[in-house]
């Protein structure tokens, strides 16, 4: 029988001990404790006995102790696979992947997996399943996201020109107002919520097609609301349709959430009834519009999605008391939730952090 293999005498059995408290690597401990058995004097069969192992896999742990120390013991991650693309191949698919497909040249508006693959086969004769391309992707930092809607008129500069004079403005609006005098930044915008409700994503089993209610009536409401994310206030109010007067009572319930002494600008679409001469707007307001055609800047487009998602969706509503109802617990549960008007709301480019 061949001789045991030695063991490196530069730690002691005290040592590894002091390594294994130390240590949050459950496999870890295990060996280095199997080991400073060893060093005390005991078996190989006997250290194996200990670990719940064979004699092969504590001679292995010797080789790796021998090798690295401590640290040799530590539980190491597999290598899996060689990757199949190279880092310029992956530099071309992530410049294809951001450029998107030519609807005349791949026969698709938007890239799947199988089109990828098939583009892979074609420019490095590379065959990759369709999973195994996900997980690269996945490891380029590309995800299957849900794209952001642009209205077609919109102006290419609107946003970026709107942005970088917004703080310019503020301050004009603020040389307007008793010296000291707080601003609150509040952002507006309407939802028509009716019995026609959106189907959202659900959570089911692969290869299956979940179902929710579809409702074909069109009893519907309006929800008016606004939020404050730097304080995490929201104001909202449910009305049967969108005009000056429905407005006007808005502001009139914003106007009850700014603090005392405080002045709320705030920002909102070029809607017709936010501009209408009939207009009431209280003294502790300022309206500054957006620029048109540009939902991407309003907050609150998110709110509609988040509640849309979460509380409105895939329901029956049975009459127009209903929906109001489900209006107002939805909205309702949204000012009990300051965190989330926060994480929704603040945007960098207006508060400046």
């Amino acid at each position: 029988m061949a001789a045991a293999i030695g063991v490196r005498s530069d730690y002691t059995s005290a040592d590894l001990r002091q390594f294994a408290r130390r240590s949050d690597d459950a496999d870890q401990v295990r060996r280095l404790l199997a080991v400073a058995l060893i060093l005390d004097g005991g078996s190989r069969s006997e250290a194996a006995k200990v670990a719940g192992v064979t004699l092969q896999i504590v001679r292995d742990w010797v080789l790796r102790f021998n090798e690295g120390g401590p640290d040799g013991l530590a539980t190491r991650k597999a290598p899996g696979r060689a990757a199949i693309l190279n880092d310029e191949q992956r530099a071309r698919l992530a410049a294809i992947v951001e450029a998107g497909p030519i609807p005349a040249a791949h026969g698709v508006v938007r890239w799947r997996l199988a089109d990828l693959a098939q583009w892979i086969w074609d420019e490095f004769a590379l065959s990759v399943t369709r999973h195994t391309l996900g997980r690269e992707l996945r490891a380029m930092g590309y995800r299957k996201l849900s794209a952001r809607p642009r209205h077609r008129g919109q102006k290419g500069d609107d946003i970026a020109d709107f942005k970088k004079g917004f703080a310019a403005r503020l301050a004009q609006i603020r040389r307007r107002l008793p010296r000291g005098t707080p601003i609150e930044l509040w952002w507006q915008d309407e939802a028509r919520i009716g019995q026609q409700t959106k189907l959202t994503r659900r959570w089911a089993k692969r290869g299956t097609r979940p179902s929710a209610p579809k409702d074909q009536r069109r009893s519907s409401a309006w929800l008016f609301g606004a939020i404050c994310p730097a304080e995490g206030k929201a104001a909202g109010i449910v009305m049967p349709r969108c005009n000056s007067e429905a407005m006007s009572m808005h502001l009139e319930e914003i106007a009850f959430h700014v603090a005392p002494g405080a002045h709320a600008v705030l920002l909102l679409d070029q809607a017709g009834w936010h501009g209408s001469a009939e207009l009431v707007v209280p003294p502790n307001i300022t309206l500054m519009p957006l620029p048109p055609r540009c939902p991407e800047l309003n907050p609150v487009e998110n709110v509609w999605q988040f509640m849309r998602d979460n509380w409105l969706s895939n329901r029956i509503f049975q009459s127009y008391d209903d929906i109001v109802d489900h209006c107002c617990f939805a909205w309702n549960k949204l000012v009990e939730q300051p965190w989330r008007i926060m994480s929704l709301g603040l945007r960098q480019w207006a508060y400046g952090f």
